[in-house]
């Protein structure tokens, strides 16, 4: 690597949010003396009656949960869109509201109380990986709903209030702000060269394999040159496609493939259950084609330096511009190394 950016402070670009990121590499070995976290561990016991996603047990407004073997998805009981608001106009002056309707559905990845995703079979997770293009496609085809985020929230330190293995699908009326930056910079980058912004990025980071955790015929996970995250990682379908309905069989295994493999890596970084939030950020159901998309899953994971140590986005980062202190490059090479 430059050994300029492997030393001195600078800032990277995204090309998909066109926003920077300062890295401040010699920053890695100041003391700490802040807060730390308690270690997570894993949960070790399949089945908890006290457990509001576990199969068959009753959930808090009543309503008891299927006996399921595979995936289960419900209504979020506590959703933060709702699918009865109406969508009123707000103006008075320079204040500006609208009222945003849709829907909230938790998804349980496994009967299993212990598992998380390192630990389940590739082939679940390709039962998973289906669930998600089942409820994409389904709540894509409402014409009220114009985007679906799917994403998962693990561990306690990124405000996951259940343990037992689950993840969220926000299906709203309105298409998102990362969503509206990311659209732009490809749809700018597709127009001017006729081709993916994330192709041509991704055949640059296999090319120089400087930033690469682990690659298969299909995909490829990264960490990326303006990751925000110490850790943060991204999987990429090296073939362009819009969303994840577009995926073949064999595709869909490979995902999973990297799916479980990042996961793993993760957890074996720390010796902890690593924490993170992770989602898919994929093209607007609202009806108009999207040849620029290019979809991607990406991982924010806040550990630092070890299963205690955590980054805060604070102080500068609140008031001025996203900052890291270890590389992309060095997080890459450490996860690519276990």
């Amino acid at each position: 690597m430059n050994s300029e950016l492997a030393t001195h402070p600078h800032r990277r670009y995204n090309i998909l949010t066109g926003e920077w990121v300062l890295v401040s590499p010699h920053r890695n070995k100041r003391p700490w003396q802040g807060k730390t976290e308690q270690s997570s561990k894993k949960v070790k016991i399949s089945f908890d009656e006290n457990c509001y996603l576990c199969p068959t047990n009753t959930r808090i407004n009543g309503v008891q949960n299927e006996d399921y073997k595979n995936t289960f998805v419900f209504t979020n009981d506590f959703g933060a869109l709702l699918e009865d608001t109406p969508l009123f106009n707000y103006k008075e002056g320079l204040l500006k509201a609208e009222g945003e309707n849709g829907v909230c559905k938790v998804i349980c990845f496994s009967p299993n109380h212990s598992v998380t995703i390192p630990d389940m079979e590739v082939s679940d997770l390709v039962k998973v990986m289906e669930t998600w293009q089942q409820e994409f496609v389904t709540l894509g085809a409402d014409p009220n709903i114009n985007y679906v985020q799917i994403f998962e929230n693990k561990g306690a330190i990124m405000g996951c209030s259940n343990p037992h293995p689950h993840g969220q699908i926000w299906a709203q009326h309105s298409v998102p702000t990362e969503i509206i930056k990311k659209t732009a910079s490809q749809k700018a980058y597709f127009e001017k060269n006729n081709l993916s912004l994330m192709q041509t990025y991704i055949d640059q980071e296999i090319n120089e394999n400087k930033r690469i955790i682990c690659q298969n015929d299909s995909f490829v996970t990264l960490v990326p040159f303006w990751a925000v995250w110490p850790y943060e990682a991204m999987i990429v379908p090296k073939r362009k496609m819009a969303n994840i309905n577009e995926l073949t069989s064999n595709e869909k295994e490979h995902f999973a493939q990297q799916l479980k493999l990042l996961t793993q890596k993760y957890d074996a970084l720390f010796d902890t259950s690593f924490p993170y939030s992770s989602g898919f950020h994929q093209s607007p159901t609202d009806g108009n084609v999207y040849d620029e998309w290019h979809w991607h899953m990406s991982f924010y994971p806040p550990l630092l330096r070890s299963a205690t140590v955590k980054k805060f986005m604070v102080g500068y980062e609140l008031f001025a511009m996203a900052q890291r202190d270890v590389t992309p490059e060095y997080a890459a090479e450490q996860l690519k190394s276990l």
